[in-house]
């Protein structure tokens, strides 16, 4: 394609992602307060009396403060839903924008990269979920024994929020390095040997990326995210071998050489060809033309 028909297509692909987000949005804001509920159930909330629950030394008070700011939380909830909902969608549609630039053999891999990206996707969202009342918890402790912590909607949710989607597309990148392996851009011995840097990366990554700031969370995400990493460059290890035992020369790079068989092999069947079976030429061919003449003119 040319550069205006790429332009075109990454256009076509985004409209489609950004419809698919825009309807689940719109769903999940027609049922916005069950929703709402949900999120904020990891909250050890304070019971009648301001006092916190049997077993619990901390309560939260969840207050909407200026007129806009439920519609505000409205919004960002149901934004944030309909991208979760239609990961389906807009994982389709990027995997369509890069599978054309790709062989026909590896365009089959788009089975495996819906089967995985989607559920790990989910399986973020669902992790940050689960680790916010940990993460609530431990960052009202911080307020001291006596002291009552009065949160917004509007603040609480933004970090629910935005943890579900750092935690969903974190747990992508893993799926990334196995597709570059799998398409021949990266070898399992070469993510092998940048696992101290990786590792550094990821720490680094999940403290800027948790919204709270609080070594729970950064901890909580970048171990999860490790650990895929190094399940991928299991993966990576694993077709690279069977990539070599179907073709011995894959692992040379651009410049070697390749072994070249340069052995004779006998042909069977084959018959010698005698004087005698030689056709005869022509007799209007000249003597000292006919001695240049071999047996197949």
């Amino acid at each position: 394609m040319a550069l205006a028909e790429h332009l075109r297509e990454l256009r076509n692909r985004l409209v489609k992602s950004i419809l698919a987000i825009l309807l689940f949005t719109i769903v999940i804001a027609v049922f916005y307060r069950p929703v709402i509920d949900f999120l904020i159930a990891p909250l050890p909330a304070c019971g009648p009396d301001n006092k916190p629950p049997p077993g619990e030394n901390k309560c939260a008070l969840v207050a909407n403060i200026g007129l806009m700011t439920a519609f505000t939380v409205v919004l960002k909830v149901a934004l944030t839903g309909g991208v979760v909902a239609a990961t389906p969608v807009w994982l389709f549609q990027l995997w369509r924008f890069v599978a054309p630039g790709l062989h026909k053999g590896e365009r089959r891999y788009t089975v495996a990269f819906m089967g995985f990206g989607i559920p790990l996707f989910l399986a973020g969202a669902a992790f940050a979920y689960l680790i916010m009342p940990m993460t609530a918890a431990m960052l009202i402790h911080f307020a001291g024994t006596d002291v009552t912590s009065i949160l917004t909607v509007e603040d609480y949710l933004d970090v629910v929020t935005r943890m579900v989607l750092v935690f969903g597309l974190g747990f992508e990148f893993p799926l990334l390095l196995v597709m570059l392996n799998f398409v021949g851009v990266l070898t399992g011995k070469r993510l092998l040997g940048w696992w101290r840097g990786m590792v550094m990366a990821i720490t680094v990554f999940a403290a800027f990326a948790t919204p709270s700031a609080d070594p729970v969370s950064m901890i909580l995400l970048a171990l999860p995210i490790i650990a895929l990493y190094f399940i991928a460059v299991g993966v990576a290890l694993l077709n690279d071998r069977r990539k070599l035992r179907n073709n011995p020369d894959a692992g040379l790079d651009d410049e070697e050489a390749s072994h070249l068989d340069l052995s004779v092999e006998s042909v069977d069947g084959a018959e010698a060809v005698t004087a005698s079976a030689a056709p005869e030429l022509p007799s209007a061919v000249p003597p000292a033309r006919r001695e240049q003449l071999d047996d197949i003119t």
